[in-house]
C-alpha cells in the first residue's frame, strides 16, 4: 500500500513544486521567524528573494 502512495505522489503535478522555507530576522525584537511558501521549481530563486523582502 505504501508503494502505491509514493508512486502516486511522484507521477502527479505536485513534483513540479517545492516548499521554500526562509529564515528572516525581525528588526524590532531580533528574533528569527520562518516563512514558508510554495514555489514552482523553475522560480525558486525568485521566491527566496521575495520572501526576504517582505
Amino acid at each position: 500500500m505504501a508503494k502505491k502512495v509514493v508512486a502516486t505522489l511522484k507521477s502527479g503535478k505536485g513534483k513540479e513544486y517545492s516548499k521554500v522555507i526562509t529564515m528572516v530576522k525581525s528588526e524590532v525584537t531580533g528574533a528569527y521567524t520562518f516563512k514558508e511558501t510554495m514555489a514552482h521549481n523553475d522560480k525558486i530563486k525568485e521566491a527566496i528573494i521575495e520572501a526576504k523582502k517582505a
